[in-house]
């Protein structure tokens, strides 16, 4: 078997997703998915630039061509080869998943749960004040049976902005989204790197009373592993890091130096399914847990499906609460359905999930500004949620 054709798919419903078609000369094909919520177009061309390297060659012998590319690269680690290289080594294993009519999970070992307990995200997307960030959870909760919430407070602050007016302001919104959904909801807390060190720990403390799952990603991604082994050593929450580090060798660190309580690489950027797996398992030896970043397209969750089920050390998955709809408009087959707040494993060979080609099409590339992150929610005069 040879590989004879690599195509690329850019597809926005909320951000973009891109999407990787590798094709072979008996007739099998393969999805991956390489979204990173703000680069896709040099990664899209580093796809590209590595079919060169990809054509004429058997797509089974992944660990060969994920070295092979890795080291080829020459500069390492950088975000966009391995994204691209992510979205790659997907759609080999699920070429060969297909080609031994197995599903990816069996490859991997087989699995060890048979459904992944999630955690709802995106559901506060649309809000513009607590008052919205209540109604939301209100709804997610009563409405859809969610039994753990994940968002962001803190929008609006930055790493040396944020003000002690500010951080009040965060306490509330958490105190007042713990009341609305009660204790028996777990509330995880993201941060998306905007506290410094003594400002984390010092928000760790005052946010224990509403008792979050976890406070994920509370110091800058380049912060040194010693700064956020300070902030776990300061709590009992759970610390949670990794959704933008990539490959194992960013890892290391953060495991050996009890910089986390659990980590969340992302596969879309960390390496795809090979480096997935080997990220897991290092985080096992060092009793850290593992819960994948899940923010993407149907072959993202799909591959993280197949390696969550094969790890031990799982905790939750990441469950996008707006996708959905946008899977059913490019996805040939359902995806597994949501079951009593699982997410049950794809049974058919490979990764289970097969894209309609045409309709990835509909919804053509457009720039997604991530500036909203750090911008203070605005409501225009008379607005509702979300306007």
């Amino acid at each position: 078997m040879k590989i004879t054709g690599v195509k690329t798919y850019l597809y926005k419903p909320t951000w973009n997703w891109l999407f990787v078609k590798i094709e072979t000369d008996e007739g099998l094909y393969g999805w991956g998915e390489a979204t990173t919520q703000s680069l896709e177009k040099p990664i899209e061309a580093c796809i590209h630039n590595l079919a060169d390297y990809l054509m004429g060659k058997d797509p089974r012998d992944i660990e060969l061509h994920w070295s092979t590319m890795f080291r080829n690269s020459y500069w390492r680690p950088t975000f966009v080869v391995t994204s691209a290289m992510s979205g790659i080594d997907m759609a080999l294993w699920d070429i060969l998943g297909k080609s031994l009519g197995a599903p990816v999970y069996r490859l991997l070992g087989g699995a060890v749960r048979p459904c992944m307990p999630v955690y709802h995200n995106g559901w506060w997307f649309a809000a513009n004040s607590t008052d919205d960030y209540v109604t939301l959870a209100e709804k997610e909760v009563k409405e859809k049976g969610a039994k753990a919430l994940k968002y962001d407070p803190f929008w609006g602050t930055d790493v040396f902005t944020a003000t002690e007016a500010d951080i009040k302001k965060v306490l509330d919104n958490i105190s007042r989204v713990r009341r609305a959904v009660g204790d028996d909801v777990a509330i995880h807390l993201d941060c998306h790197s905007r506290m410094t060190t003594n400002g984390a720990i010092r928000f760790a403390r005052a946010v224990r009373e509403y008792n979050p799952a976890w406070f994920e990603e509370p110091l800058p991604t380049d912060a040194s592993p010693e700064d956020l082994a300070r902030v776990v050593a300061s709590t009992d929450i759970p610390i949670v890091t990794g959704e933008r580090l990539v490959t194992r060798w960013c890892f290391r660190d953060i495991v050996e130096k009890r910089a986390a309580a659990a980590i969340n690489p992302d596969p879309c950027h960390a390496g795809g399914i090979s480096e997935m797996k080997k990220i897991g398992e290092l985080a096992n030896t060092y009793y850290v847990g593992f819960t994948p970043h899940s923010a993407g397209g149907p072959v993202m969750v799909a591959s993280n499906l197949h390696v969550e089920a094969c790890a031990p050390n799982f905790t939750i998955h990441e469950f996008f609460a707006p996708d959905p709809p946008f899977y059913t408009e490019i996805l040939k087959e359902p995806f597994p359905a949501l079951v009593d707040e699982c997410l049950q494993l794809p049974d058919g060979p490979g990764l289970g999930v097969d894209l309609n080609e045409e309709a990835l099409t509909s919804r053509p590339y457009k720039y997604h500004d991530l500036s909203s992150f750090w911008d203070v929610p605005q409501v225009p005069a008379g607005g509702k949620l979300g306007e």
